[in-house]
């Protein structure tokens, strides 16, 4: 039969071993499950909607250096654009530098779209060489990022930024690291330009919120294909009065993270039989996973 339960065997079954992993209450896959390579994880989050701070080197952190894109993408190439104030610090470093002696880093913090304990799922950062786009390569620039993140500030993109104006700077990889619910990793750039983002991601906040409002008794009879698997005393893990709450969405499977009644706290993995490119083939492994919960 099908099960596709898989309790995170390395998270703690309790609040406390769950802060003692590699980061504040960061679950951890069994070495066996399927996931996304470290540089799909990467190149996820830099076109999610997840909050992103560009920092330069060398400025205090939270300082006049540090400022939040309006909106990012990746070339075809694996250069990251980043859509900003035109009177930023970042923007006027970039317009006075020469072409790579401007280093900078972006910052990723990955928050769960629902309420959960730990609710940080991992940050990723990438580095490299940042230099403003100019002439024809703006123009290419404002188009790409208008096809994959259309915000108002485009419309306001001039030619050389100023006050009130936005300005397209690019960032050339050099680096990046993710330490997240799958781990830590590091990734090369030719990895990052090369890896494709999770099809669901864009819209990952939404269906989490869906499951979680909508079909809370499915997801919590999910814990049934778990058996004593769950927790290393051989309890069930998510015994009457825990909650049950989907806390992360991939092409792979969904991931649930379980409260007891007492605090304590574990995640488990469910994978879908084959992995998802769509909305359509999500529904058909959605009913699959609640189908097989419903026959234990």
């Amino acid at each position: 039969m099908f099960r596709p339960g898989s309790p995170l065997s390395s998270t703690g079954h309790t609040a406390e071993s769950a802060m003692n992993s590699t980061g504040p209450g960061q679950p951890r896959p069994s070495e066996d499950a399927r996931q996304p390579t470290a540089a799909e994880r990467v190149r996820t989050l830099v076109e999610s909607n997840a909050s992103a701070v560009l920092s330069i080197p060398g400025t205090e952190p939270g300082g006049a250096g540090t400022s939040a894109p309006a909106a990012r993408t990746v070339t075809g190439d694996g250069d990251v654009l980043l859509l900003m104030p035109g009177d930023s610090s970042a923007a006027r470093a970039a317009a006075h530098a020469q072409d790579d002696d401007l280093t900078a880093m972006i910052e990723i913090t990955d928050v769960a779209p629902v309420a959960v304990p730990h609710r940080i799922r991992g940050r990723a950062w990438v580095g490299g060489w940042l230099t403003p786009l100019r002439n024809g390569n703006r123009a290419e620039g404002v188009a790409l990022l208008a096809e994959r993140q259309p915000v108002e500030e485009l419309l306001r993109v001039g030619e050389d930024g100023g006050p009130g104006g936005w300005t397209v700077l690019r960032l050339e990889v050099g680096e990046a690291c993710v330490d997240d619910l799958w781990g830590p990793g590091t990734v090369e750039p030719e990895d990052f330009a090369a890896a494709p983002a999770d099809p669901l991601a864009r819209h990952e906040a939404e269906l989490l919120q869906h499951l979680a409002a909508t079909h809370g008794d499915q997801v919590r009879a999910l814990c049934g294909l778990l058996g004593e698997r769950a927790v290393p005393g051989g309890e069930p893990g998510c015994a009457a009065g825990g909650t049950a709450v989907p806390v992360a969405l991939d092409r792979f499977g969904l991931r649930v993270r379980f409260t007891e009644a007492g605090g304590g706290c574990f995640d488990a993995r469910f994978d879908f039989p084959e992995a998802v490119t769509d909305f359509t083939e999500l529904r058909r492994a959605m009913h699959t996973l609640f189908e097989a919960a419903l026959e234990e």
